[in-house]
């Protein structure tokens, strides 16, 4: 009698042993993807729709000749072609703009960016001798206050909702001391310069008592001239503020709605309906012969992928950027390098703005 039969072993491949270099081809795929992206942000331009601003009904008739035109000043206010500019450009084009509602959500931002509107919009306010009417949002304070300032000094033009924030008078520079930090891991800063005050501000320099007295002194003199400027727009905005009552309000204090209409900082407390009615109004408009419009930013391809406005990115526009956008159109230390630049503030915030609105 044969003896059963054993199976037969089964054949057992050893998985395929991994090379040393597995992990490359996931390097230059990952490479090749931000080379990819990094390339269409620095072409974006050629993938967008043309044109910087378009036009959007808002609200009263659709077929008026005569507009009443909205611009948003949104976020951090920053220099450059910034949207802001693009919308008060556009209607510097528009004869049939007969008053603007200035619609202010932003908390301020550098001094130039800042002055910056403030010269372009009231130009254009004398020139055309155009009503302007402002619309405060959630906050409008410090640059947000300023630029709503390019009112003609007009009365009863500046509308706070209930829940506003304004005020915030003041500059700020901000400036951070890692020095002591940097000893302790044996990092001193030896940078050459040619002057005692060419690296004021730096976060790394370490300096004896008489050289930060010094700096002190002249940063100091910087802000008080900036600041001189601040209450003379102020006072250009609202005339019927003293001297000695904008000062009494100068203080970099942030006021409600209701404590602003009571210092005289604004005239009623209302919403963007309420602004517009009152433009109308100023304008010699009724809602039948009025249309309000907004403009809005094209947007492209790019910006829905990469969730970015990359329009003002390719342009070099800082109220388009975000930290993502920063990386795609730039390259990292340049990114760093102007956050960290020292610049004056009118803002209501201790820290630089390092996102802004592209609205």
């Amino acid at each position: 009698m044969n003896p059963p039969s054993l199976p037969a072993p089964s054949a057992h491949t050893p998985p395929p042993r991994r090379g040393r270099f597995a992990w490359l081809p996931w390097v230059i795929a990952g490479l090749s993807a931000v080379v990819a992206v990094a390339s269409f942000g620095a072409n974006a331009r050629y993938f967008q729709k043309a044109g910087q601003v378009e036009e959007r009904w808002h609200s009263l008739s659709k077929d008026a000749p005569s507009r009443v035109a909205i611009v948003d000043v949104v976020g951090a206010i920053m220099g450059g072609s910034g949207f802001a500019r693009q919308q008060i450009d556009r209607i510097a084009e528009d004869e049939s703009v007969k008053a603007i509602v200035l619609r202010v959500e932003s908390p301020g931002g550098t001094v130039a960016g800042s002055d910056e509107i403030f010269h372009r919009l009231s130009t254009l306010v004398k020139k055309r001798d155009l009503p302007v009417v402002v619309s405060m949002g959630s906050i409008a304070a410090s640059g947000g206050y300023y630029v709503a300032m390019a009112n003609g000094g007009r009365e009863d033009v500046i509308f706070a909702e209930p829940a506003t924030l304004t005020g915030s008078i003041g500059v700020i520079i901000p400036h951070y001391d890692f020095s002591q930090a940097l000893r302790k891991f044996d990092v001193t800063d030896d940078s050459i310069t040619s002057g005692p005050l060419k690296e004021m501000l730096s976060p790394t320099k370490e300096r004896d008592p008489e050289l930060a007295e010094r700096e002190r002194k002249v940063l100091q003199s910087l802000v008080d001239d900036m600041f001189a400027r601040f209450k003379e727009v102020v006072r250009e905005g609202r005339p019927k503020l003293d001297e000695a009552a904008v000062d009494a309000v100068a203080t970099g204090q942030v006021f409600t709605a209701r404590q602003a209409q009571a210092a005289g900082l604004v005239d009623r407390l209302g919403f963007l309906e309420d602004a517009v009615d009152r433009a109308v109004e100023l304008a010699g408009l009724t809602k039948d012969t009025a249309r309000v419009v907004r403009y809005i930013r094209p947007r492209g391809v790019l910006d829905g992928l990469l969730g970015v406005d990359v329009a003002a990115l390719s342009d070099g526009d800082p109220a388009g950027r975000t930290v993502t956008g920063a990386f795609l159109s730039r390259s990292v230390l340049d990114a760093f390098v102007e956050w960290t630049t020292p610049r004056a503030w009118y803002l209501c915030s201790a820290w630089p703005a390092m996102v802004t609105s592209g609205r």
